[in-house]
């Protein structure tokens, strides 16, 4: 949706929230693709689905957070108020506790192996919480802790649009052996979305996780693409380590990896430079470790 902005921001805190209407208003320095998401003054923050199809994530966030956050030892975001539809935004809205940190970078973090750690020992929590009443993978979540089959079609189409770039035969075989397992155990829960834009960051380490629109429970394998993603060889085997991840949920959590450096590449090849680039390292970074793997 279009015209997301301040002014809008304003009039439904002034319609539905007034004892809030004299706090400043701005746009937060990095906004996500799924939300728009706004300062609302220094210690909350307003956020507003950017599509139909990202309206379920209010609800799901507006249960869920408050139960999760009380096994976790770190800070997660905390809905404070559920906006409702108006004539000029017609879906629901959160509004959430802010909170202080920057959103994770290569510059702000001190030591990625400590990084890999603290990630690692968080999710373990994450996925220690009873998931029985959670809500199942599925169309809500894009499939995050579901099957990687879902994306089957469009992944061999990415690799065989670009076979003169990377090795088809060897990007075939790495999301082929993603597909060869499934998830036999207790679904767990997942965030869906580890990614440096929803890790923050204070004093060189992590202080919290944010955004957990994608959340759901199955299949732990998606949360740990950040491997390759964000972290070196070293960091990546700490991550996989902490993470205590078997063989086969190793090779699912680099299909889900690749599809997304896949479909990233596929899409803005020709048309954001950076985020191609950013997507052919990616995969690139993919292969080598899979080679390595491969050759021990």
């Amino acid at each position: 949706m279009k015209n997301i902005n301040v002014n809008l921001v304003a009039k439904l805190i002034n319609e539905q929230f007034s004892k809030w209407s004299n706090l400043a208003i701005k746009p937060v320095k990095f906004s996500g693709h799924d939300n728009r998401t706004f300062h609302l003054g220094e210690h909350m923050s307003v956020r507003l689905p950017s599509a139909a199809s990202y309206v379920p994530q209010v609800e799901k966030e507006q249960k869920w957070l408050p139960i999760l956050s009380k096994d976790l030892s770190l800070p997660i975001s905390t809905p404070l108020a559920k906006g409702n539809p108006s004539e000029e935004y017609p879906w629901p809205w959160s509004i959430n506790e802010w909170i202080e940190g920057e959103s994770l970078t290569h510059k702000n973090i001190h030591d990625n192996n400590q990084l890999a750690k603290d990630l690692g020992a968080f999710l373990i929590e994450l996925q220690s919480i009873d998931a029985s009443k959670g809500p199942i993978a599925g169309e809500h979540n894009f499939y995050r802790g579901g099957s990687l089959a879902v994306y089957d079609e469009e992944s061999r189409d990415a690799i065989e649009r670009n076979k003169d770039v990377f090795d088809e035969h060897l990007l075939i075989e790495i999301w082929n052996l993603a597909l060869a397992t499934k998830w036999n155990l207790k679904a767990v829960w997942v965030h869906g979305d580890v990614a440096p834009g929803n890790l923050l960051v204070k004093d060189g380490k992590l202080c919290a996780v944010i955004d957990f629109g994608i959340l759901g429970v199955g299949d732990p394998a998606c949360d740990a693409a950040m491997a390759w993603t964000f972290f070196d060889e070293k960091s990546r085997k700490t991550f996989k380590n902490a993470l205590n991840m078997d063989k086969e949920t190793w090779n699912r959590a680099r299909g889900w990896a690749l599809w997304k450096a896949l479909i990233t590449y596929n899409g803005h090849d020709n048309s954001n430079k950076a985020i191609s680039e950013e997507s052919y390292n990616v995969i690139n970074i993919i292969v080598d470790d899979y080679e390595r793997e491969k050759n021990r």
